[in-house]
């Protein structure tokens, strides 16, 4: 009886809380918004061997940036985007606050606007908003970029 009582107990709390809670009371808006910010601070760090770990790392994965036009595997990805940092004194990437996260099982999607500012070593200073979507699989308990798509206006 007891047994039974506890499940009923676990039903209800897991009712209450509905798939987009925790048991510790985080949401999956509040877990990706931590995950997001990291992940920003982390490409601001100029490091891309770090950034990498926030990345699927097959040769088949897909990431679309401001320019070219796709990066077919992380490899890629890494090497395209150095000369970002090679031309830079310093580079702070931060999201806005508009961020949407969905999650299905292991799978999520986020999207949000950004910030970047960069100081050129030619002196000139770079300020702009982007866009930034990405998708997300949970693997060994751990959150990484599947696919992602990050794009600035065209004016």
């Amino acid at each position: 009886m007891k047994r039974l009582l506890w499940l009923a107990v676990l039903c209800g709390m897991a009712a209450f809380l509905g798939p987009g809670a925790s048991a510790k009371g985080k949401t999956d808006r509040d877990v990706f918004k931590s995950l997001i910010d990291e992940y920003w601070a982390t490409w601001s760090t100029g490091d891309v061997d770090k950034v990498g770990a926030y990345y699927d790392q097959s040769p088949d994965a897909v990431y679309y940036d401001v320019s070219p036009l796709k990066y077919a595997g992380w490899s890629e990805y890494k090497e395209g985007v150095k000369h970002i940092f090679d031309e830079a004194n310093s580079v702070k990437i931060g999201a806005n606050d508009d961020l949407k996260a969905t999650r299905r099982g292991a799978i999520a999607w986020t999207s949000e606007t950004f910030h970047m500012s960069e100081a050129l070593k030619t002196g000139k200073t770079v300020e702009l908003q982007g866009r930034h979507t990405a998708i997300w699989e949970k693997r060994a308990g751990k959150w990484i970029i599947v696919h992602e798509h990050v794009s600035i206006p065209m004016n």
